[in-house]
């Protein structure tokens, strides 16, 4: 099998590095620890991703958890104060930027489809900048266009709680992603912003009703960037066949979750989870979808992935899977690379200028 290069749609990597956190790890360093780090995105064919700066809980929750007999739920987690929200998100956006600076030209900050390519054909390791809940951001959207005017080119409203644009869908399962309200109109009025400044909308971690009021305001494809089927893991973070059908409809991508309990059927933390599981899930997605509208977005560092992936350096294990079901390498290519790149060129605007 020829080589892959792949560009993965989420990845939680700032939150554990050095420039961010003294406890955390150098990213230019190969690491036992975690998901990924440049040299095992180099092993793995990984050349870029969509990195997600995202602010964490100010009060951790405890005991947040209840197991039932027949699945789990997570309690609601609790609503961010904006202020502390962005603090975090401007400290991780500088702690990205000065990894960036630090790579001498390994990485390169990316905020159009050219500057990934030329980053690709480089050698350099391209990072799309994106924020996972927009906690950090008031109803006059300043702080967003500032982003914007930094790199930010995706955005998820929500992550899995509630804030002044919407509420994002709780962890549970087995249990509908219906879990209630969705966008308030600051957050119809985001999905607007977005639309005029190209800002790509993630609709991971939004809940149904969020879901569909995106569909009905936005005028660009749909995507989830890290998200599985409902259909064959009944968890809240995965999409219906009627939301993927309007992903399919729009032009749009779903990125493959390589979570477990999202991808198996039994819900299970399980990362004894076997690639022929993996595949056969993927399959049910691009078998709805399209070849040309299902791509990889792995969680890596957000979640517990199949044993035999491992981490960033063992994704040529999932693609020698893919293939050996009969995946060619057209298909590949599109799920690793064509397809993210697709709908960037369909989303995004005018790049540094805008």
């Amino acid at each position: 099998m020829a080589e892959i290069e792949i560009f993965d749609g989420h990845n939680d990597a700032v939150q554990f590095i050095a420039e961010y956190t003294s406890a955390g790890r150098d990213f230019l360093l190969r690491s036992e620890s975690g998901h990924l780090d440049l040299p095992r995105a180099r092993e793995g064919g990984l050349v870029g991703g969509l990195f997600a700066l995202h602010a964490g809980p100010e009060h951790p929750p405890e005991n947040d958890l209840i197991i039932r007999e027949d699945g789990y739920e997570v309690i609601y987690a609790e609503t961010v104060d904006p202020l502390y929200a962005r603090r975090q998100i401007e400290a991780q956006r500088l702690a990205l930027e000065t990894l960036i600076g630090r790579s001498g030209g390994r990485m390169r900050l990316a905020v159009d489809v050219e500057e990934i390519a030329a980053a690709r054909a480089e050698g350099a390791f391209a990072v799309v900048l994106h924020m996972e809940g927009a906690e950090a951001l008031d109803g006059e959207f300043d702080y967003l266009h500032r982003l914007h005017a930094a790199g930010l080119r995706s955005l998820g409203p929500v992550w899995s709680r509630p804030n002044i644009f919407g509420f994002g869908v709780p962890f549970a399962h087995p249990k509908s992603p219906d879990t209630g309200p969705g966008l308030t109109g600051s957050g119809k009025d985001l999905v607007r912003t977005c639309n005029r400044l190209g800002i790509m909308i993630d609709l991971a971690h939004l809940n149904e009703r969020g879901f569909w009021d995106v569909a009905a305001l936005s005028d660009a494809p749909l995507v989830a960037t890290h998200a599985c089927a409902h259909a064959i893991c009944p968890s809240t973070r995965n999409l219906t066949d009627r939301q993927l059908d309007a992903i399919r409809d729009s032009d749009g991508v779903i990125g493959f979750n390589l979570s477990v309990n999202d991808i198996r059927a039994d819900g299970h933390l399980n990362d004894d989870t076997p690639l022929d599981l993996v595949v056969e899930h993927i399959k049910y997605l691009i078998d709805r979808v399209g070849e040309d509208r299902v791509a990889l977005g792995s969680d890596f560092d957000g979640a517990v992935i199949p044993r035999a992936i491992g981490d960033a350096s063992g994704l040529p294990h999932l693609f020698e899977a893919m293939r050996k079901r009969g995946f060619d390498q057209q298909s590949l290519s599109k799920f690793a690379f064509d397809n993210w790149l697709r709908v960037f060129a369909l989303t995004w605007k005018n790049g540094r200028s805008a």
